[in-house]
């Protein structure tokens, strides 16, 4: 009798753990993840961005994006990324209930609250925290929510930004390939280069010919009017870095007509045509160069080291002759003067 008094004694004290996990587990998802509607980022028409005392508005207009009242061109990658993370947004369990939102990134100094419109219509409104731990997670709260909840992927840093980090900066953009005339002008020294066909130089001169003997094959050189070679490597490599040219930054309290005297210019010409000019540090101790271009209404300012790529005095754009030529000489009808 013992015996079985104390199995029941031990069956129910299993039945009654049973019992306890298995509320437990109910207790759990005694809750329901609200119901975001679903949006298209093609619909957002406006987002605004907030943290803090600072507001950056976003406003599409004819597919492009434009920061602020001044209408600044955006970054397209930068503003996709924003898009992207509106209309993925996603809940995928509820943190909290306390409204304790320090551990979280969420209170008022610290969230960046997030506001997408379509047309007059808000359409979304969320605020951001930091990433949770397993950095797979964003903690975030609704507008109209007190819960905090966990948010699918790390995606605080695509809205924790500054209206210039957000603008396009882009200054020039062309194919290298469509530039055929290059002028450079520092200081006083100026160069035109041109791009040219010159009939290829022979190899060997005991070679086969062959049946096509009688086109002369020809190779595309860089050359100036009295016939001197421009190097093709530093050319080539002053095209690519003007090709895709960013700005470390806009100035924002200046015109372009401000800017005279550059330090260095240059002009190209191809399908279009295209320029920029660097000018003297607006401070000693400066960093960074002032600069303008065509392709910008703004002036910005170029790195020091951008600009040392760049800023190559003309001389050294110039193919220099090996040890077994000469330098040709400048033809009579034609003035020396590279201008």
């Amino acid at each position: 009798m013992k015996i079985k008094k104390e199995y029941l004694i031990l069956a129910l004290i299993i039945a009654g753990l049973l019992v306890y996990l298995f509320m437990r587990k109910e207790d759990r998802t005694l809750y329901e993840l609200p119901v975001l509607p679903g949006i298209s980022k093609k619909d957002i028409s406006k987002i605004e961005i907030t943290k803090g005392k600072t507001s950056i508005v976003l406003n599409k207009k004819d597919d492009q994006w434009y920061i602020g009242s001044r209408q600044y061109p955006a970054d397209k990658n930068k503003i996709e990324d924003i898009l992207d993370a509106c209309e993925q947004l996603t809940l995928t369990a509820l943190v909290s209930e306390s409204k304790n939102y320090i551990r979280y990134d969420l209170t008022d100094e610290k969230k960046i609250s997030v506001k997408d419109w379509q047309a007059d219509t808000l359409i979304r409104h969320f605020d951001v925290g930091k990433a949770a731990s397993s950095f797979r997670h964003t903690f975030v709260k609704l507008a109209e929510e007190d819960r905090v909840f966990h948010a699918r992927s790390n995606f605080r840093n695509k809205f924790d930004q500054t209206a210039d980090n957000l603008r396009e900066k882009t200054v020039l953009s062309f194919q290298a390939a469509d530039i055929n005339e290059i002028h450079i002008t520092k200081d006083k020294a100026s160069l035109t280069l041109t791009r040219t066909k010159v009939p290829q130089e022979e190899t060997a001169k005991n070679e086969d010919k062959t049946e096509d003997s009688t086109t002369q094959p020809e190779k595309i050189v860089w050359q100036r009017a009295d016939g001197e070679m421009g190097d093709a490597l530093a050319l080539n490599r002053l095209l690519s870095n003007l090709s895709n040219l960013r700005c470390d930054k806009f100035i924002d309290d200046r015109k372009k007509e401000d800017f005279t005297l550059p330090l260095y210019t240059v002009q190209l010409k191809g399908v279009q045509e295209y320029s920029l000019s660097i000018f003297a540090k607006l401070k000693e101790d400066d960093p960074n160069y002032p600069a303008t271009s065509s392709a910008s209404e703004y002036p910005f300012y170029l790195a020091k080291s951008r600009v040392e790529q760049i800023m190559k005095n003309p001389e050294d754009l110039l193919k220099k002759p090996g040890p077994d030529e000469k330098k040709p000489e400048p033809q009579k009808t034609k003035s020396n003067n590279t201008n």
